[in-house]
């Protein structure tokens, strides 16, 4: 066979692949066309029934694109199990410190008035915000719109969970204004500085400037207003500690449910008798979350420790956040580094 004919073959095959690659194209683009879906059709029909006109919310479906790369992601969105000492490293960095109190300082009247109006003190809004964007500088690469188009009629088992994310979507960038299409965020659709989805955008975002537009994409101060919002109306306690330091056996005993996610269910008495006890002046309540954070023993046994603490009712509500009682611990102790730095001063020097 000659070269021309092995080039020729070559190109017969790519332009074959090009010509499937396209109809498969067609065929996803003319799933998010409401013309031609009917599934699109009824969430058009929804939203009309909210009063976002037709022909926007119809313009606004012909744009999404099928994002192959976002099922990818919730395939694989479950992580290895870290432990504790492994997943404080991710978010325990000085610079992360450093930055979340350069970050009060430059947002220092809404902070104030953020803790003023829903009790909540600025170092565990930023603290929030820290973990979840950096202050917003990594706030997702993906288009919203393809993510929960793609997941609300593509994704096998959560489709019912993402169409309801997809409406709540359309609704707030027609309500606010803004271009859908121009709107990113993660694989699964949470946006901006706090990284809300749009559901809880709709019920906790708030315009904390004042200027008629609840934007938690650009603007800090909603952002700063917003997650303290979302924590009162979680039932955030002003002045109240988030948990104690406890103390506890090397090895974790039997009859104790540890790091459940949900309001405090055991007595100090019963962890007591199992070894668990606060440790001395800790003012912890009569019931708590217990809770046992393993690390790996600086030692050469590779043998595995655990750190007691007892949450409080304010570290079940930052877990109404993130339903993991590490993200909790991590915004707590990021909030109480952040604290020190602030009042130390030596995130002036920082150059963040």
């Amino acid at each position: 066979m000659t070269v021309s004919a092995i080039q020729g073959r070559g190109a017969r095959s790519v332009l074959a692949a090009v010509g499937l690659s396209l109809m498969a194209s067609a065929s996803l683009a003319d799933d998010f066309d409401p013309t031609s879906d009917d599934a699109v059709a009824a969430l058009v029909e929804q939203l009309g029934e909210q009063g976002v006109p037709r022909d926007w919310a119809e313009a606004a479906m012909r744009q999404a694109d099928f994002s192959q790369d976002v099922l990818d992601a919730m395939e694989g969105a479950a992580e290895r199990r870290l432990r504790w000492d492994e997943y404080r490293e991710i978010f325990l960095q000085r610079d992360r410190i450093l930055q979340g109190a350069a970050f009060i300082d430059a947002h220092q009247d809404a902070f104030d008035r953020a803790e003023a109006e829903y009790g909540v003190p600025p170092e565990v809004i930023a603290a929030i915000i820290g973990v979840e964007t950096k202050y917003g500088q990594f706030t997702g690469r993906h288009r919203v719109l393809d993510s929960l188009s793609t997941l609300a009629f593509h994704h096998p088992s959560r489709h019912r969970f993402f169409h309801g994310e997809l409406a709540a979507f359309l609704e707030i960038a027609y309500e606010e204004g803004v271009e859908p299409g121009s709107l990113y965020g993660s694989y699964a659709g949470a946006m901006g500085y706090p990284q809300f989805i749009p559901t809880s955008y709709r019920a906790y975002a708030v315009d904390f400037d004042g200027d008629d537009i609840r934007d938690l994409w650009t603007n800090p101060v909603d952002a700063i207003g917003s997650v303290g919002n979302y924590f009162a109306e979680h039932r955030w306690r002003a002045g109240e500690a988030i948990l104690s330091e406890a103390s506890g056996p090397d090895s974790l005993p039997d009859g104790i449910e540890f790091n459940a996610t949900r309001p405090p269910y055991a007595g100090l008495d019963e962890l007591a008798a199992a070894g668990v006890e606060p440790e001395r002046d800790a003012d912890a309540p009569q019931q708590v979350i217990p809770l046992a954070f393993d690390f790996l023993r600086d030692d050469d046994s590779q043998e595995v420790g655990y750190h007691y603490r007892l949450g409080h009712h304010n570290f079940y509500v930052i877990t109404r956040y993130n339903h993991s009682h590490l993200y909790a611990m991590a915004v707590t102790e990021l909030a109480e580094r952040i604290a020190e730095a602030y009042e130390e001063g030596a995130w002036a020097q920082h150059d963040s």
